[in-house]
């Protein structure tokens, strides 16, 4: 796997700094950090190297410890490929069936730099989908998604490097798209990153060149995402890894990777024992954040100040409603007090604030990107009634305490 996890490399002959060749820098460029000549450095591994038992020269060390060669794991798929048999008898052996997992993946990053974009450990969302082969352009959800227009960067062949908009169906019927399964996971990526507020016209889905694809893959596409400050940057990878990951384990392991399968749905083939191919949507979480964060931060001007506004969509917003009493006087702070146990009371995360004034407490909400903030005044004293504020337009409406938790909900 080693061997895989490379990146070329330059180094800059006065200030010594390594930079990717894959990246916006080569050979040809002056050093970004100093402007010096850049030279080759040849090829460089991404992954992080340790040992496994008690280092070479530790005086402390006991004798007969085994000490081998390790290295951090570059994703997170490895343990799902291991225990593919085990899943396969929770699945009752049909195909095709997906497994999750999120967690912790490392890189030794030549240049870790631009802020969650290069990490030397960072969080991974992956999904392995074990398909028969044979099934591939078969998938049984293809009409829910076949008519979703993506942007589309071609990698290789007539058209290649130039974006085009296509259907997600007409891309497969092309073969632009290499088959169904594959197509329908580029297609819920897409639907997955608009829904959550990426927009549409800052995404696009590129197809890997031949040599830059990885060498488990038949064919890969990444979700980008246009930066202000970077341009174009992976946020999601969309890969077909065909059978290489169960036939590489079985090959090592001498374990039977091996699936009893069905006929196909047209009958046109026996049953047969097979290999499952695997389709594998791969979430950069940081990158997806930083993607997020980007593209909902604002500025406007609101009489003589500009007010900074972070445009969550209500369900990704970390905090759902601030409660604010008007005045720092004791009624009202009490009163404020029993409408924020409420709320919590009600599972909504909110958050309790009187330092400062209204107008100040409203702008600290607005940059962290709160949609609502609720104000106790005397009024409510006398009719239990509260002054919402919506985040975006600052319109302010007055809701019964009793009618709060459903506004927020609904929101």
């Amino acid at each position: 796997m080693r061997e895989s996890f490379t990146d070329q490399a330059v180094v800059c002959k006065h200030c010594k700094s390594f930079f990717r060749v894959a990246g916006s820098v080569n050979v040809s460029e002056k050093c970004p950090e100093c402007g010096g000549e850049l030279d080759a450095a040849g090829a460089f591994n991404l992954m992080f190297q340790t040992r496994i038992g008690v280092p070479k020269g530790d005086s402390d060390s006991n004798s007969g410890v085994k000490k081998s060669e390790g290295y951090l794991r570059p994703e997170t798929a490895q343990g799902i490929f291991l225990n593919f048999q085990r899943l396969l008898r929770f699945n009752r052996g049909k195909l095709p069936f997906g497994i999750i997992q999120i967690g912790k993946a490392y890189r030794n990053e030549i240049s870790p730099r631009k802020s969650l974009i290069r990490l030397r450990e960072f969080t991974m969302g992956e999904a392995e989908v074990f398909v028969d082969p044979r099934e591939k352009n078969n998938h049984p959800r293809f009409e829910d998604v076949k008519d979703r227009m993506l942007r589309l960067v071609l990698g290789e062949g007539e058209g290649g490097g130039e974006e085009e908009e296509k259907s997600v169906g007409e891309a497969v019927r092309s073969g632009i798209i290499v088959n169904e399964y594959l197509g329908y996971h580029i297609a819920k990526v897409g639907e997955f990153l608009e829904r959550i507020g990426i927009p549409r016209d800052k995404l696009r889905f590129r197809q890997h060149l031949r040599e830059e694809m990885a060498h488990y893959a038949r064919d890969c596409w990444d979700a980008e995402f246009l930066s202000e400050r970077y341009g174009w940057m992976e946020i999601v990878g969309v890969a077909d890894r065909g059978d290489y990951d169960l036939s590489a384990h079985a090959s090592f392991s001498n374990a039977d990777m091996s699936v009893h399968a069905q006929a196909d749905a047209q009958g046109e083939a026996e049953p047969a024992k097979l290999i499952p191919h695997v389709i594998e949507p791969s979430y950069g979480i940081d990158r997806i954040f930083y993607a997020l964060l980007e593209s909902s931060l604002y500025e406007e001007q609101v009489g003589k100040e500009k007010r900074k506004v972070l445009r969550l969509k209500s369900e990704m917003a970390p905090i759902k409603a601030a409660v604010f009493p008007l005045l720092n006087r004791d009624e009202l702070k009490k009163k404020a007090r029993e409408v924020f146990q409420k709320l919590r009371d009600a599972s909504i995360f909110v958050e309790y604030d009187d330092s400062g004034s209204i107008g100040r407490r409203y702008r600290r909400q607005d940059e962290i990107g709160t949609p609502y903030c609720i104000t106790i005044d005397y009024e409510t004293l006398e009719d239990d009634t509260v002054t919402i504020r919506e985040r975006d337009t600052m319109k302010q409406v007055r809701v019964a305490i009793a009618e709060v938790k459903d506004v927020l909900v609904k929101g």
